[in-house]
């Protein structure tokens, strides 16, 4: 009898969903059944896919990266079942609590953080809003957008752990907007710069989030008089700025003012890139796979400028080349961090989940994260290798497993 109900309640709220003029169809994730179900649902988070909807589609479905997908026509997709985890948020925060794909539900809206949705996509975003509201008692307060709660690591621009890594779908903290959306409340301030957790790396985001409407109107023009003729690095605009954690890949393309052109990746010094440098971005990569794991020699020559603040954390791991061994920044010595050499890895806001064993597989030490690119496997002969590219039948007993926090 209780399954039957259950099976009634679940075909109702199903059909809730697709009621209301919402054309909303099945595009299931192949992800989607080994994903567990979300203890409790506290936030509803609006993203932008930053680019248009056929190749965003493509890429959310294939690694069950939200919840759902609004297109241009305003046609919705679900793409992980609502009720389970879909990898959508990466290295959150809001209001102390961490990791919010445990916690959340996630919309993407395909389009860009700067630039207006389709009305078709505001009516599609508004319903699902509000049926997903009603479904899990939530206050407009709690409808968020990504750029409020994603949060980075220290870098040689960023001391500390900061907010501002993502302007994903920073204007759904617009007010004009909220309103189409049916949303008369938004958060006013962020909780967690404001408790210090996290600084705030982003003036001209924290202003377009949080300001007034004339605040907001002048950080806007000022912006795009800065970004007048491209993405062109200036005195007061940086690599971060303009490509954020994509600053030092190989997809990241820098044209300096003399022609010649380098990748991220082959770049050493920053702090020598002239003025007029244009950026070229590629392809933008998972949003779960930020840049937790730098190595000394290609992001920074000192512990301090890989980790920030946090180079001396617990939750800060060093990996010696060739060694078998993480060890905390906590359990380090000044003078082991003097002796750090070339080559050695740094995983920056990890915890370590276990170490493989004849009783304990990797899914069983952190259940669907065995998986993600973000979760690293420290092997018995010293690799470092992300969850994206392990071979399940490659990951030997002895073998350590980190998480990030």
């Amino acid at each position: 009898m209780k399954r039957f109900l259950a099976t009634l309640l679940t075909m109702s709220l199903l059909s809730a969903e697709a009621g209301a003029g919402l054309n909303i169809v099945n595009h299931y994730s192949p992800r989607n059944k080994e994903r567990p179900l979300r203890s409790r649902t506290d936030y509803i988070i609006l993203h932008t896919t930053e680019g248009p909807s056929k190749g965003s589609l493509n890429k959310l479905h294939e690694r069950g990266e939200a919840h759902y997908m609004v297109d241009e026509r305003g046609k919705v997709y679900r793409i992980i079942d609502r009720r389970r985890v879909a990898l959508h948020a990466g290295r959150s925060m809001w209001n102390g609590v961490r990791e919010l794909d445990n916690y959340s539900l996630g919309i993407e809206v395909a389009g860009y953080h700067n630039k207006p949705l389709t009305s078709s996509q505001v009516a599609a975003v508004k319903e699902l809003v509000a049926q997903l509201q009603g479904i899990y008692r939530l206050s407009d307060e709690r409808v968020l957008c990504h750029a409020m709660i994603a949060y980075g690591s220290p870098n040689r621009w960023h001391k500390k752990s900061h907010r501002g890594r993502k302007r994903c779908g920073m204007q759904f903290a617009d007010p004009d907007l909220r309103a189409r959306l049916g949303l008369t409340a938004r958060p006013t301030y962020d909780p967690d710069v404001r408790a210090g957790r996290l600084v705030n790396g982003d003036d001209y985001l924290a202003k377009v989030l949080y300001g007034s409407g004339s605040q907001r109107r002048q950080a806007q023009t000022a912006q795009a008089a800065a970004e007048k003729g491209g993405k062109i690095i200036l005195k007061n605009q940086s690599a971060w700025d303009l490509a954020r954690e994509a600053y030092n890949r190989s997809s990241t393309t820098y044209i300096f003012p003399d022609g010649t052109k380098k990748n991220g990746a082959q770049i050493r010094d920053w702090d020598k890139i002239p003025v007029g440098t244009r950026v070229v971005a590629g392809e933008q990569q998972s949003v779960n796979s930020s840049r937790r794991l730098r190595t000394m020699g290609r992001d920074g020559n000192t512990a301090s400028q890989l980790a920030g603040n946090e180079y001396k954390n617990g939750s800060t791991y060093y990996i010696k080349p060739g060694s078998r061994q993480a060890v905390r920044g906590n359990a380090m010595t000044s003078d082991a961090f003097k002796t750090l050499s070339k080559g050695t890895r740094v995983l920056i806001g990890y915890k370590q989940a276990g170490t493989v064993s004849t009783k304990n597989s990797a899914f069983d030490l952190c259940s669907y994260r065995w998986k993600l690119s973000s979760t690293y496997y420290l092997m018995p002969d010293g690799d470092l290798i992300s969850g994206a590219n392990i071979k399940e039948n490659r990951i030997a007993v002895g073998t350590a497993v980190f998480v990030a926090e």
